[in-house]
């Protein structure tokens, strides 16, 4: 426990660094990883495979689900299905071909479950460097939907495979029935916990019992779906598609509860899974070497394999926009530059990470028979030079790329900023119809008071409606030199001077510290809303 709080520790450092230098946070962890394992009397750090599975990556998926717009989702699901389904069973069965071939001591359905585990990119890194350098949102949507439901197809051949190599050997009319039954039951119950989560967050009255049954949610929605032979990762993804759909519905105290809980656990578990896939090759080296096999050769097959890896991915990208049937079925007719830059980056964007190490590291000992499980640690070897591969060369290079490419939307901000004023004028619009239609009977109060309030309200309705649209479409430099701008820069200097008002009243013993608690809150949300406003941004 202490060796994993230290870990803990570091990656939380490690992260600052590279955030406060614009570097991607997993990279430089997982390279920092490598140099510290390296280090002569480093202490093994031993995860069982089993809780990254159930533990650490449900709420990972959650939280990117969360995120995710379903509206685009849906829109784009012809290739996200066919890169995060379809991508993935070719994988599977290709690398697991190659690596059958290069490596005589291990057995075809060995190389099927080494297929499996390798198949399903990883898009967290890939995901991060794209928000940082402002890739465009089709990009994005179809890179996150890929990688919320590649892990659903990986893990449900992975599982065949083993079934096979343990005994439990299953037909092929079986294994399409399984898959059938993960994708259902998966997707149903995680509707359920969606729906069970929405009704949570705006009927229980207490903030923090909802924000904390909330983050139940992705693990109760694994296990549940695993335990029913439903995909565990499916029902984690629809449930969270489905509550950040339903976010404007849910109170503005929970949103900001939930925003800042799901960030920090996001924050944290990304850390400490990146600093352990580059902490574990140390322990895979020795597993190799004590197995009597020869790591110059396996580390060659291991690197012929994941050039292909690379090259499916690659192939199978453009060959999906470039084939006539295919371009079309996808809905990827864009301009033809435009379109083979886009491919170029999203066939770069295939680094592995937390799925195929858990999943290598959670193949079972032995077989139905009792014997050892064949090449079991040869595939978490392979697995290890795949993961690390592909993310210290695609994820390096993949900010390079995206630059050199130019693939950036320049006109998507301005698409933005054009529906950002329409939005804002059907709210005003709305706003004021609401006040039109009240009485004094509405607000029991009398005709005096109800005419001065709803002037107030409308006029301050107005201004809101009309300032925001006054101030999209301007540059940075241009709404700093604003009235609103400096409106906003005197609240926060007044908002500082009321806190520093309230703490030396509570010094002066005038005010307890509940009290000072509960009016520093206040504020905090007042600085929080004035920060996040349309005029700072």
């Amino acid at each position: 426990m202490a060796q994993l709080l230290l870990v803990l520790i570091g990656a939380l450092l490690v992260t600052a660094v590279a955030r406060s230098r614009e570097i991607a946070a997993p990279l430089l962890l997982v390279l920092v990883g490598l140099v510290v394992s390296l280090i002569p009397g480093t202490a093994r750090l031993e995860i069982d495979p089993e809780l990254l599975l159930t533990v650490v990556l449900p709420p990972l998926l959650y939280a990117a689900a969360l995120e995710s717009s379903y509206t685009n989702f849906r829109a784009r699901i012809a290739p996200i299905v066919h890169h995060g389904v379809l991508q993935v069973v070719a994988t599977s069965f290709l690398v697991g071909w190659l690596a059958f071939t290069l490596i005589p001591e291990l057995p075809l359905k060995s190389a099927i479950v080494l297929g499996a585990v390798i198949a399903p990119p990883d898009a967290v890194t890939a995901a991060a460097i794209g928000r940082q350098l402002k890739l465009p949102r089709g990009m994005m949507t179809v890179l996150g939907g890929e990688s919320l439901i590649n892990d659903a197809a990986a893990l449900t051949i992975y599982r065949m495979a083993i079934a096979a190599v343990v005994g439990t050997t299953p037909t092929l009319a079986q294994g399409a029935l399984v898959f059938v039954l993960a994708v259902v039951a998966g997707v149903g119950l995680g509707l359920v916990f969606g729906m069970l989560a929405q009704v949570a967050r705006t009927r229980v009255p207490d903030v923090q019992v909802a924000t904390v049954l909330g983050v139940l949610v992705p693990f109760i929605a694994y296990l549940t779906a695993e335990q029913l032979y439903g995909s565990g990762v499916l029902a984690v993804v629809t449930a969270g598609l489905y509550v950040g759909h339903n976010q404007p519905r849910a109170r503005a105290a929970g949103r900001l509860q939930e925003h800042t809980v799901w960030a920090s656990i996001n924050l944290l578990l990304e850390s400490l899974v990146f600093a352990y896939i580059g902490l574990q090759l140390q322990t895979v080296i020795t597993t190799i070497v004590t197995s009597g096999r020869n790591l110059g050769l396996v580390l060659a097959s291991a690197l012929i394999i994941l050039a292909t890896t690379i090259v499916v991915r690659i192939l199978w990208m453009f060959g999906s926009n470039y084939l006539p049937g295919l371009a079309h079925l996808l809905a990827t007719s864009t301009k033809h530059g435009v379109r083979w830059r886009r491919t170029a980056v999203l066939s770069w964007a295939g680094m592995r990470g937390v799925v195929t190490l858990a999943a290598a590291g959670a193949i079972p000992h032995t077989t139905g028979t009792g014997e050892p499980f064949p090449a079991r640690e040869l595939i978490q070897f392979i697995a290890f030079v795949i993961a690390v591969g592909t993310i210290l060369l695609q994820g390096t290079t993949l900010p390079w790329l995206i630059r050199k490419l130019g693939i950036a939307d320049p006109e998507e901000a301005a698409r933005d900023d054009q529906a950002e004023a329409e939005a804002r004028v059907t709210a005003t619009n709305a706003a004021l119809r609401y006040l039109d239609g009240l009485t004094p009977e509405d607000l029991h109060t009398s005709p005096e008071h109800f005419d001065r309030m709803i002037g107030r309200m409308k006029a301050l309705v107005e201004h809101q409606g009309m300032a925001a649209a006054e101030q999209v479409g301007r540059t940075p430099d241009e709404r700093a030199d604003t009235a609103s701008k400096a409106f906003s820069d005197l609240r926060r200097e007044l908002i500082e001077v009321q806190r520093s008002a309230m703490a030396d009243e509570r010094d002066a013993g005038n005010v307890d510290d509940e009290v000072l608690r509960r009016v520093l809150r206040e504020l905090d949300l007042q600085e929080a809303a004035i920060d996040s406003s349309w005029r700072n941004r």
